[in-house]
């Protein structure tokens, strides 16, 4: 659907919400941009460049500067520590400087609240990391890395519903479900979901909460960060129910970083062997499944 972090004021665990990431300059409602990453730095038919502590032009050298916002929430972060290595960004960020060859003690990290980092401004970091949906738009004014995240659907219920406790998508078959109109996630209720009533579709994401909230549905679908952000500060007494399997183009999420930056290829390369080798897959099934409760629905 949406995202942004950087505007929420919410302590334990808060990710994303519509309504801030239309007010940060989030991503567009229901796309898939599918950016090239290095397409707006160092392109992917360039050659490969020298990827080694000694050959890379960091902001520091021979340290790899990372950002992100304040505060840094759960999940993607625990006790607004981003350094501690725990949470699935802090996480990521780690897996990263150690597949480009940075130890632990080499990597630093900088406040860069959401606003700057999308904006085309010199970066006190190499690379950002905060939950940043990659689009053509902003691939106008940053450079991304290749996705280290794949946005998924989630099911948001009451714990008193009948349906709070589904563990498969069979068992939301009699569900009234609702969503925003026009979004991937009014879409999952049809094409994955497909439940026996007909789902509500609402003008914004804002008056879907909404609903859920007076039980005029019995779930609301939304991605994980909002669904995750509307559980912790949004609908008292609301929990995950699960997310759905990731299919088609998802939204990303990709590290950002200067526009023309000549680490582009160096980090898109790191985020693509670690998608390769497993190392996202089992992050976000520590830090976005289990730690989160998000169960996937089968």
């Amino acid at each position: 659907m949406m995202r942004a972090l950087g505007c929420l004021t919410v302590a334990a665990t808060a990710a994303l919400v519509a309504g801030c990431a239309a007010s940060s300059g989030g991503g567009e409602v229901g796309t898939s941009p599918g950016i090239s990453p290095g397409a707006n730095g160092g392109g992917t038919s360039s050659p490969a460049p020298s990827c080694m502590p000694a050959t890379m032009h960091t902001h520091t050298a021979g340290k790899l500067t990372v950002g992100t916002d304040s505060p840094a929430y759960e999940p993607w972060f625990v006790d607004n520590n981003p350094s501690n290595g725990k949470g699935f960004e802090s996480a990521v960020a780690y897996a990263v400087a150690k597949q480009l060859g940075y130890a632990q003690d080499q990597v630093t990290w900088v406040t860069a609240p959401f606003n700057s980092v999308i904006a085309p401004t010199p970066k006190n970091f190499d690379f950002d990391i905060n939950e940043v949906s990659i689009t053509a738009k902003r691939a106008q004014a940053v450079d991304f890395s290749s996705g280290y995240y794949d946005v998924a659907q989630a099911v948001v219920a009451l714990k008193s519903n009948k349906y709070a406790t589904a563990s498969s998508i069979a068992d939301l078959h009699g569900a009234k479900l609702g969503a925003q109109v026009g979004t991937t996630s009014f879409d999952a209720i049809n094409n994955v979901i497909k439940p026996g009533t007909t789902p509500l579709e609402y003008p914004t994401n804002n008056l879907a909460v909404q609903a859920l909230k007076n039980g005029q549905i019995d779930g609301l679908v939304d991605d994980l960060p909002t669904g995750l952000y509307i559980t912790a500060a949004q609908v008292a007494g609301s929990k995950i129910v699960g997310q759905l399997k990731v299919t088609g183009q998802p939204e990303q999420f990709g590290l950002v970083l200067d526009h023309g930056s000549s680490l582009t290829q160096c980090v898109t390369q790191a985020v693509d062997a670690l998608r390769a080798n497993g190392t996202l897959a089992k992050l976000q099934q520590k830090w976005l499944t289990t730690s989160a409760g998000a169960p996937e629905l089968k």
